[in-house]
């Protein structure tokens, strides 16, 4: 069954193009630096936010209105998603799509039954897969959203819950594995706490330690070869989480020794959550090698929450990508759109329009930080701006071969100093070139 009829495969037809249901910068078959854009972007359909937002808001119910509703029975309905899925990213031109277990199928009346559920729907994804060449990013676990998750999951204060959750990411990988996914994503989703008053801080991230080792030994024990990636995320659903931003989960890496097996899934959403701009994100997670993969939507600065909108801001498109390709560019990892239309976009035509702008957002970045990075301006600056670490003392300081004794006898002899200007204005108009003219 055809769930968007009206709609044919989406191509490229360029930047003076006027049809809205054409791509004005996204080529997928324009090949940069010997790949493909499409093996540059490796796109990404959020399935949670695609096939399970229906426009509900706190203050108002559903207002989607979508095709796949019709099926009365929840495995029918499950299915009808799925197959809209892989019709949406064939029409796209989207090579790859994500998904919590839980948003492909429903939960049963026990976890025996949800297994048994989850099978099914697995079955039938790969079936679908047989004659589609769209396959899995990554999946996840649903580990927040049932009122067993009050208070957490690899964090609960309740053992059981702890078992529970340990034994759904296990189904969740396993179904990872056997439907190819190139990586698995941990979410913290509750993972944090509300006052510190009912709180043992300590126990709570041991156990969240506990679990992710628990993970890893799990997927060498099923031959799971992916990629496992945690995505920080501040604030909401709980006050605090110890997951907050990529410096908070870089650092409970590398003190419980698990950084050798994580790598970040970087939502832009989240980066303003926690008071950060997108690039410092995924700079800080490239500078500690641990850049993995990108969620991409963006937030409204007027308001504190996750809107997860579609990314269409240029100047942040343009960034993330030159963070990106300065990374090394995407190995298992992609840029999924964890993103959502707004609640007034109610048809399911809107769903097409949206990702075409998120698309054609990163596909004018990418190719206007390609252009940066071709140019080398940017680097030639900041290389000269570090020179004095290139010789003398400060080349010293960088070997390890000056200490307080050292550096005191020089600065007593060199205690007139003359520093040079950032250009912080020149580089910003530089920028608006680059991203004005490419």
């Amino acid at each position: 069954m055809a769930y968007f009829k009206e709609i044919g495969k989406i191509k490229y037809e360029g930047a003076n193009s006027d049809n809205p249901l054409a791509f004005k910068y996204y080529n997928p078959d324009e090949v940069i630096d010997g790949k493909s854009m499409k093996e540059h972007l490796r796109f990404s359909i959020a399935f949670w936010h695609t096939f399970q937002a229906n426009g509900t808001d706190p203050f108002g119910s559903a207002t989607a209105i979508r095709p796949w509703d019709a099926a009365a029975d929840p495995i029918d309905l499950a299915k009808a998603k799925m197959e809209a899925n892989f019709e949406l990213c064939e029409k796209l031109q989207v090579p790859f799509f994500c998904f919590h277990d839980r948003d492909i199928a429903p939960e049963g009346a026990s976890l025996k039954e949800s297994y048994a559920i989850l099978d099914k729907i697995v079955d039938y994804t790969k079936e679908l897969m047989k004659t589609s060449p769209v396959r899995l990013l990554w999946g996840t676990a649903n580990a927040f959203g049932h009122p067993r998750y009050v208070h957490g999951a690899a964090t609960s204060c309740n053992a059981d819950v702890f078992a529970f959750a340990a034994a759904q990411v296990k189904k969740a990988m396993e179904v990872t594995k056997e439907l190819g996914g190139e990586n698995y994503v941990f979410w913290g989703g509750r993972e944090g706490y509300e006052t510190l008053l009912n709180t043992d801080m300590k126990l709570e991230t041991d156990n969240l330690a506990r679990f992710l080792r628990m993970a890893v030994d799990y997927a060498k024990q099923i031959g799971f070869t992916g990629q496992f990636l945690i995505e920080p995320k501040p604030k909401e659903p709980t006050k605090h989480q110890y997951d907050f931003d990529a410096a908070t989960v870089i650092g409970f890496l590398k003190t419980y020794g698990l950084d050798k097996h994580f790598k970040l899934n970087i939502e832009a959403n989240h980066a303003t959550l926690a008071g950060h701009t997108f690039q410092h994100e995924l700079a800080l997670a490239r500078v500690n090698e641990m850049f993995g993969s990108i969620d991409a939507n963006q937030g409204d600065m007027l308001l504190g929450w996750d809107t997860d909108q579609f990314p269409t801001n240029i100047y942040d498109t343009t960034l993330a990508m030159y963070e990106t390709l300065k990374a090394g560019g995407f190995t298992t990892g992609g840029l999924n759109f964890d993103a959502k239309v707004r609640r007034g976009s109610f048809e399911p035509i809107d769903l097409v329009y949206a990702h075409i702008s998120g698309m054609d957002a990163f596909a004018k970045g990418f190719k206007t930080a390609y252009k940066m990075l071709s140019d080398g301006k940017f680097e030639k600056f900041v290389a000269e701006r570090y020179a004095s670490y290139r010789t003398g003392i400060g080349k010293k300081i960088v070997e390890g071969r000056a200490n307080f004794d050292t550096l005191s006898k020089y600065a007593l002899e060199n205690d007139h100093i003359k520093n040079a200007s950032g250009r912080q204005e020149a580089l910003e108009a530089l920028l608006n070139q680059y991203i004005l003219n490419s």
